[in-house]
């Protein structure tokens, strides 16, 4: 259902874009916005996480540089059955992650030395399971593609405004101009937003199957939406649309767990973490308000609780 859902999302974002050529230059506009739209994709397949990397300069750590990190992706990863992505890490104060790549033979996990700094080995194991969760679900790509689209719906509908006017055209006039360069960014985000929402749920479902104890990731999730809200990250101010990608929305103020938040609540992930747990015979913490305290350890401390390193 979630992945119907997902397509039937992707594919209005599409019909929108293809909406706002009509709009600018009727049925040669259209074509020319599919057009668009497909070279656009086609670029992005190829350089997604090139670009996202570069953007937030993030650089590639291997066994000598990051021996505990690399090692713990590498068993998550084997656990999860997929190849082992290239592993980068960005110098940036708030603790978060993001993965990417087109497919998960061509696909890296990145993390912020804010996360290395303020999560336990468990929790951190937990975030990576979760990067993990997306590469295998091609979430990777698809989150890319979104993003790619909805900005491109943003400028198309900018340039829409210089034919507004234009009586030689069937444009949609002045009025219909400004209407569309509000609304139809507008609508881009809350389809972005919606197909960020929905693949989250899925990720920290096998996330957390993959790394066998789902509070780790509902620790982990409650530090981090913390220091979201007080470290900013100046990076993803300045690149919103990228900000869908992190495990945590880096740009959070109080979300709302509705259709078309970025991210659902992490009140709202850690329950459904919490059924999982009970699910699957996993120790589960007292409550919501407690899981910021476990495991009791600190960053990179062992807890009594152990995972499939040892």
């Amino acid at each position: 259902m979630n992945y119907l859902r997902t397509a039937m999302l992707l594919a209005g974002l599409t019909a929108l874009f293809m909406g706002v050529g009509y709009l600018i230059g009727g049925a040669a506009g259209a074509m020319i916005a599919l057009l668009i739209a497909a070279a656009t994709n086609l670029f992005t397949y190829w350089n997604s996480d090139r670009m996202v990397l570069s953007m937030y300069g993030a650089h590639e750590v291997d066994r000598r540089s990051a021996p505990e990190l690399v090692g713990l992706v590498a068993e998550l990863a084997g656990r999860a059955g997929l190849p082992m992505p290239r592993v980068f890490l960005m110098d940036e104060p708030q603790p978060n992650a993001f993965a990417t790549g087109r497919n998960p033979e061509n696909a890296a996990v990145a993390v912020t030395t804010g996360l290395m700094r303020q999560l336990s080995r468990e929790e951190l194991a937990g975030v990576l399971a979760h990067e993990l969760a997306h590469i295998k679900h091609h979430d990777t790509l698809l989150m890319t593609i979104t993003a790619t689209i909805a900005g491109a719906i943003s400028m198309l509908a900018q340039f829409g405004m210089f034919f507004g006017g234009n009586r030689d055209n069937n444009g949609p006039g002045i009025v219909g101009s400004i209407l569309m360069m509000i609304l139809a960014p507008l609508g881009a985000m809350l389809v972005q937003m919606a197909i960020s929402r929905t693949r989250e749920y899925a990720a920290d479902n096998l996330g957390a199957r993959i790394a066998g104890q789902p509070m780790w990731l509902a620790s982990a999730l409650l530090k981090i939406e913390s220091a979201a809200h007080q470290v900013p990250n100046l990076e993803a101010e300045r690149n919103p649309a990228t900000a869908h990608m992190f495990i945590i929305n880096p740009l959070s103020g109080h979300g709302v767990d509705n259709l078309f938040a970025t991210h659902p609540s992490t009140q709202n992930r850690i329950a459904a973490l919490r059924q999982l747990a009970a699910e699957l015979g996993a120790q589960a913490t007292p409550s919501v308000g407690a899981v910021e305290n476990y495991p009791p350890q600190g960053p990179w401390g062992r807890s009594s609780s152990r995972g499939p390193w040892g």
